[in-house]
């Protein structure tokens, strides 16, 4: 059993005893932390909740939703949702905040409460380090009889998400239905079988075969949207001899395709498409956390932008994004932010502005991937003894290198022309996550083995 308190939100596996997993114990203490902290924030007494299909949502809700009312504070809860439209909900309720039930891209055995501000955005990090602080020390008080919140169900969430995209001037409905697209589908058993059918009719799809929509929890596949899991929806493609597959995670914030042809699209280069896309009709600066492939950096600087580089986190990508007035952004594992829309990631705007994108460039999907600079990401790491001091080891890694262009804004990057190494110690475990990125798998590889070559030298030497 695991249970993983962090500042964006608790997330641990069903079941086990208190303390050890997301139990209903752990549920009611962190949900009451949280609710106390968002009212004290804002002042207002109006939580929005929603979540995804995985098994023990219901159960979870429950306990959320009974918790909150028991602190006074009244839950609009609308369903069977995505995290995005969650984000988009909070404001428009002007609530003090939201709360998302989903574990993400994480197998079903788990779950997580992902808690939002009042402006639908994630909680910061000392926002975060509160919660905790009210949780351990179980600083809450609960309502009177008289004072419990209510409950009010509220469905329309789903179109009101939709009708928000469509009013994107970026998104070109009678482009994308010109198309004629015939689309397959893979939304991993949960909430995405519900808004992604609905959002590719509402963009004049006509031909979408279906993969996995049934939104029971029941995910078929691990759910993490990476290449070795969309096996199925590739081979689908070439059955049904389809123009191109979308493939999202539980909570529809992730996104990637595949291409005419079988072969993955990339989720990296989501975000590089997409930016390119926007890039192409205004000017201006986009954001990637600094694990992302470089290939958002050459489309921007190439459409005469800046790119910048955020530390890895959501939270620290929109921080970035705002800080340097970005038109677009999100990170390398199809996450994409528009905020446009708003600042959080949106696998459902994302499939909006991509399909205009391609409608428009005219040619397959396969031809679009192959116009982008071509990067290979390779990911390592190396465990080492708990007493290990991983700071000081970076900086060794640090002074190594000093006369190379290098960020120590999250661990240590360090670029060699257009390759780069990313260090970054896990908050876990005794681990350096180490990952690299050159113009090929081999040339990747080497500059990883390069640098775990120079960490093993610098521990014989201690």
């Amino acid at each position: 059993m695991t249970l993983i308190k962090s500042i964006s939100g608790i997330r641990g596996t069903i079941g086990g005893a208190a303390g050890d997993g997301l139990t209903p114990l752990d549920i009611v203490k962190f949900t009451s932390a949280y609710g106390a902290w968002a009212v004290k924030k804002s002042g207002v007494k109006k939580i929005v909740l929603g979540r995804d299909a995985r098994i023990s949502g219901s159960m979870v809700n429950n306990i959320v939703t009974g918790t909150l009312q028991g602190l006074g504070i009244d839950v609009v809860d609308i369903g069977l949702s995505t995290t995005p439209t969650v984000e988009i909900a909070v404001p428009l309720e002007k609530a003090a905040g939201g709360i998302i039930l989903t574990a993400s891209h994480n197998p079903k055995q788990w779950n997580a409460l992902k808690l939002l501000n009042a402006d639908g955005e994630f909680i910061s990090d000392a926002d975060g380090k509160e919660v905790l602080e009210i949780a351990e020390n179980s600083d809450f008080t609960y309502a009177d009889v008289n004072a419990l919140g209510k409950v009010k169900f509220d469905d329309s969430y789903l179109q009101k998400h939709i009708d928000q995209i469509l009013a994107l001037p970026l998104v070109d409905v009678d482009a994308i239905a010109g198309a004629n697209f015939s689309v397959v589908i893979d939304c991993v058993n949960s909430t995405g079988g519900i808004f992604v059918p609905a959002l590719l009719e509402a963009l004049g799809v006509k031909t979408v075969h279906k993969l996995f929509c049934e939104p029971d929890g029941e995910f078929p596949h691990n759910p993490e949207p990476l290449p070795e899991n969309l096996v199925a929806l590739s081979k689908e493609v070439l059955s049904k001899n389809a123009n191109l597959g979308i493939a999202v995670d539980p909570d529809v914030d992730r996104l990637c395709f595949v291409c005419e042809d079988g072969n993955m699209f990339g989720e990296e280069y989501t975000l590089v498409a997409v930016a390119d896309y926007v890039l192409k009709n205004h000017k201006g600066n986009t954001v990637s956390n600094l694990s992302s492939t470089r290939a958002l950096r050459d489309v921007t600087e190439q459409a005469g932008g800046e790119y910048h580089a955020a530390a890895v986190g959501e939270v620290n990508v929109v921080n970035k994004m705002k800080e340097v007035n970005a038109i677009i952004g999100g990170e390398g594992n199809g996450g994409v932010i528009y905020p446009e829309i708003h600042y959080g990631r949106d696998a459902l705007a994302g499939i909006a502005l991509f399909l205009t994108h391609l409608a428009k460039y005219g040619k397959p999907i396969s031809n679009l991937r192959s116009s982008y600079p071509s990067y290979f990401i390779s990911k390592n790491k190396i465990t080492l003894t708990p007493e290990m001091d991983i700071d000081a080891l970076l900086l060794k890694v640090e002074a190594k290198y000093k006369d190379q262009p290098h960020s120590t804004i999250d661990g240590l990057k360090i670029e060699f022309d257009k390759q780069w190494v990313h260090l970054r110690r896990s908050n876990t475990e005794p681990i350096i996550r180490i990952y690299s990125e050159g113009d090929s798998e081999t040339v990747a590889n080497n500059l990883a083995n390069k640098i775990i070559a120079d960490i093993k030298e610098i521990l014989k030497v201690n």
